[in-house]
């Protein structure tokens, strides 16, 4: 370092940079901005790789010299502090968009509570899509300029990496995330002394510490009840993401509900919003009714204060969805609690059930949210109208169609979700502010005009983001086979000219992933077709207790081992956001089966349209509203049958059709030039209709507008 210090200039600005890149490394803003990511994944290729691409692995693992070294490169220096600029003029920004349309609310945080956020894939404690997109929901928030903090649990185990066996049954593990290597730190006070609270379970008193997750200009806070002052099974209550049983379920939502309110108070945040993500953390009602009481508030004036400052979102259609707990262990793990409450169980239990009279039914967590929201909302147009059918007997005055569960249909954070390809073709050829356009519905009709990007373009991006895709599984079957596997095996694979249908998600049985498979004939002559073949990629895990859904694994698994289509279906163990990114980009079609109506919304069809994928789905959730018969396909219609082999069969007859009449004819369908001009269409219309509608900016500023701004 001597010889470096005597560069006083250089080093003191070098060593400026360092610290600026330390600070960066923390704040997930560079998850979405790909510039930045490459740069850290510049510096150590390995340990970005064998991190699951975290930034903060990578400074750990570099040294300062070497970065100052790598600084001495004219080209990478002008690189890394353009971005560095760029990110300050990112978070000194005031001139957001909540700035100028909601300036109220600059001094009025939102506290938003959710059980899990997919954020990245470096900090997996998430399970599925409710986490994913509450971390869209954070990133939005923090783009639009929005006062929000999120609240969560810290799961050191975080969810579970999957592992498939030889006969194709998911098998779970629990590795311990290291928070030296991922993007949270602790939450400290002015003083840089941990923050801390504690909550009243059974009879005891359990002490929480506190972690912060940077996203842009907002924080999410992750509570942890890992400390040795705690016994041992409430250290371990924070473990794992929907772990344990439903006595560790209760639990873990009193330090998601009631930790969550603490930990803001303890840090001086005082939330005009308090928007629960999911009935998990609807104990947070209580805290608030118990503080009010023990500032002398009457009860019934105490129940409406709290109604006026509290937002639900519903995202189950299905009764058994909800979380509900008998009186026996309300009153095991609350009782305590709730003498600051100066109430009883038996009074308690009235806010949690439908029918306050009926002694023998469980409490449930969504009706304790319904009852306390000002405003509650259902996540699409369809859902709307499931849940009001659902909670109807909450509201025995009122008529299905006025009982008050509004929808604002979900939406993705396209710039997180747009990989470094897509990103170069936009910045090319709309111009680097594209990001800030997404609200921008005009904008987006200027994809109509082939000189912004003309059909070939177009194809030569889904060309190359097919290959990637494709080199991607090689890649991970090469280091999963390696002893069984040769280079030249890997041609056999895939192939980088076949139309590419995706299928990832959570393998829940209502999204019946084996549905292609009921006629397998028809299967075989659509894989392999000497002229115009198909091929599906798989990938996704089932709930550790779902066995049917892993059965579901297990017989795709199956299929990708059959002689008619080795190598031309495949699964992709251990799902994870990075795998989802390559999908979403890769895929030419976005395959979606649910079960009218059980698929609340989903979101990864969502993902697709920035790349140019196209979407094939049933008409449930959100595409309903997406869809207008030239920006995709839906399979079979709007009707339900009564019996669910009856509804299956009706649905993989008309997908099975759809793809022989419709979707190959029309991929394959080329010109002198090789190019499927009407397929092309067809994504510019997609692009035009789907962005901005779909888009998590327009979800967040719907919530702005119609829940929280209303209270």
């Amino acid at each position: 370092m001597e010889k470096i210090d005597n560069k006083n200039f250089n080093s003191r600005t070098y060593l400026q940079i360092i610290e600026q890149l330390k600070n960066l490394a923390y704040n997930l803003w560079w998850t979405w901005n790909p510039e930045a990511a490459l740069i850290f994944k510049e510096l150590s290729p390995l340990v970005w790789e064998t991190s699951n691409h975290s930034a903060v692995a990578v400074l750990k693992r570099v040294s300062d010299a070497e970065i100052i070294a790598r600084l001495g490169d004219p080209d990478f220096y002008k690189r890394v502090t353009l971005v560095l600029d760029e990110f300050a003029d990112y978070m000194s920004n005031t001139n957001t968009w909540c700035a100028q349309n909601y300036p109220e609310f600059l001094n009025k945080p939102i506290a938003y509570f959710s059980a899990e956020f997919g954020l990245h894939e470096c900090l997996p404690i998430y399970s599925g899509g409710l986490g994913v997109l509450a971390g869209d929901f954070a990133k939005s928030a923090s783009d639009l300029g929005i006062n929000f903090y999120g609240v969560s649990l810290y799961y050191r185990l975080g969810y579970f990496k999957q592992r498939i066996s030889d006969d194709g049954w998911q098998f779970e593990e629990y590795p311990q995330i290291n928070a030296d290597d991922v993007p949270i730190q602790p939450l400290v006070d002015k003083k840089g002394r941990p923050v801390q609270t504690s909550v009243t379970i059974g009879h005891s008193i359990v002490k929480l510490n506190a972690w912060k997750i940077n996203v842009g200009r907002v924080s999410i806070i992750l509570l942890d009840s890992n400390l040795p002052e705690n016994e041992l099974h409430f250290r371990e209550l924070t473990g794992r993401v929907y772990g344990g049983d439903i006595s560790t379920r209760i639990m873990q939502e009193i330090v998601l509900g009631i930790g969550g309110v603490r930990i803001l108070r303890a840090i001086g945040i005082e939330p005009e919003i308090f928007h629960m993500n999911e009935g998990h953390s609807a104990f947070l009602t209580l805290e608030l009714l118990r503080e009010q009481i023990s500032k002398g508030m009457p009860l019934a004036q105490a129940e409406e204060y709290v109604k006026k400052h509290c937002v639900f979102t519903t995202h189950t259609p299905v009764e058994a969805g909800h979380d509900r707990f008998p009186k026996s262990l309300i009153e095991l793990q609350l009782s305590n609690y709730l003498k600051d409450l100066k109430l009883s169980v038996d009074e308690i239990m009235k806010y949690g059930r439908i029918n306050e009279k009926d002694q023998n039914e469980l409490f449930c967590m969504t009706v304790l949210a319904l009852k306390f929201s000002k405003v509650s909302n259902a996540v699409s147009k369809l859902h709307s109208q499931v849940s009001k059918a659902m909670w109807k007997n909450l509201y025995p005055e009122l008529e299905v169609d006025k009982v008050p569960i509004i929808h604002i249909t979900n939406g993705v954070h396209t710039p997180g979700w747009a990989n470094v390809r897509a990103h170069e073709f936009w910045n090319k050829r709309l111009g680097y502010d594209w990001t800030e356009k997404i609200m921008d519905r005009e904008y987006w009709i200027k994809f109509t005009n082939h000189n912004i990007a003309s059909d070939e373009e177009i194809w030569a991006l889904r060309n190359i983001l097919r290959r990637e895709l494709i080199e991607f599984v090689r890649m991970r079957y090469l280091s999963s086979h390696s002893n069984r596997i040769s280079i030249s095996e890997l041609d056999h694979i895939l192939s980088p000219d076949v139309l590419t249908i995706g299928f990832a998600r959570r393998f829940a049985v209502y999204k019946r992933a084996p549905l292609i498979f009921r006629n397998l004939d028809a299967i075989d002559e659509l894989v392999n077709h000497p002229q115009t073949p198909i091929q599906l990629i798989f990938s996704g895990k089932a709930h550790p207790r779902d066995d049917e859904g892993k059965r579901f694994i297990q017989k795709i698994i199956n299929y990708t081992k059959d002689p008619r289509f080795s190598g031309k279906i495949v699964f992709i163990e251990n799902y994870d956001m990075n795998i989802a990114r390559y999908l979403i980009s890769g895929s030419d079609v976005w395959l979606n089966t649910p079960r009218r109506p059980l698929e609340a919304s989903g979101t990864s069809g969502m993902k697709i349209t920035i790349h140019g994928g196209l979407h094939l789905s049933t008409l449930d959730g959100w595409w309903v509203e997406g869809y207008n018969g030239k920006n995709g396909w839906a399979i079979g219609n709007e009707r339900s049958y009564p019996d669910e082999e009856t509804q299956d069969q009706v649905d993989a007859d008309s997908l099975i059709s759809i793809l022989k009449k419709e979707v190959i004819p029309e991929f394959y369908n080329r010109d002198r030039q090789g190019i499927p001009r009407e397929w092309i269409k067809r994504i510019r219309i997609s692009i035009q209709s789907l962005i901005t509608e779909f888009s998590s900016h327009r979800m967040v500023s719907e919530y702005m507008q119609k829940c929280y701004h209303k209270i």
